[in-house]
């Protein structure tokens, strides 16, 4: 029988990885969440969505965003395989999905930024891309040159990394950065690095390499 994922969550910045919980159903149907609600679903230790491998999903899931992606990708000048890695960790493609915290959608786009963007329904998928799109524009304008802080800032906001002055030290978060920008580059091939200023304690993640790195992946 073939395995739906079910998620009922995405990335929040936190002090550390968030719990995962797997619950196979009476039907063979096997659910993945970090906010369980049934007592049967079963702690998956040290794993975040991500990590665990969920997020690998058949090309099928993705392919029906596709055009879509595309069309509001190319209306805003960002790239497309950014805003598909972007879906992808937010929201395994789930136009559904709910975060802890409230984010919604396909981009889990919080109510209020939902809101300023003139997204009505964020759980539409047009208007969930087209805001959340919109919202990524504006954030790679926000810190031009810099597209780690950008993921950085949609993923743990602006005020996080201005008070930072860089990635923020949340395991979610840098995990995030890493992911996406390893999704957009092209897979599991593309090398990421990571640059720590010994001084301030930046820390940038990037798939260009800098004078000194030192490898992610």
């Amino acid at each position: 029988m073939a395995c739906v994922l079910l998620l009922a969550a995405t990335v929040v910045p936190v002090d550390g990885h968030a719990a995962s919980y797997r619950l196979t159903d009476e039907e063979g149907v096997t659910h993945f969440t970090n906010a369980p609600t049934d007592p049967r679903y079963r702690s998956m230790a040290g794993m975040s969505g991500t990590g665990a491998g969920w997020l690998r999903l058949p090309p099928s899931v993705q392919a029906r965003f596709t055009e879509e992606i595309k069309a509001v990708a190319a209306r805003h000048g960002v790239s497309a395989s950014l805003v598909e890695s972007v879906i992808r960790v937010e929201s395994a493609f789930n136009p559904s999905a709910i975060s802890p915290k409230g984010a919604q959608g396909l981009m889990q786009l919080m109510p209020q930024t939902a809101s300023s963007l003139g997204v009505r329904n964020a759980f539409d998928p047009k208007q969930n891309i087209e805001g959340g799109v919109r919202h990524l524009r504006y954030l790679i304008d926000r810190y031009p040159g810099n597209l780690s802080l950008a993921i950085a800032a949609y993923n743990a906001g602006e005020g996080a990394v201005d008070r930072h002055r860089g990635i923020p030290p949340y395991a979610e978060t840098q995990e995030y950065v890493r992911r996406v920008l390893q999704l957009s580059g092209g897979g599991g091939g593309q090398v990421i690095y990571r640059l720590e200023d010994a001084a301030s304690g930046t820390v940038t993640y990037t798939n260009v390499p800098p004078a000194r790195t030192f490898r992610v992946r």
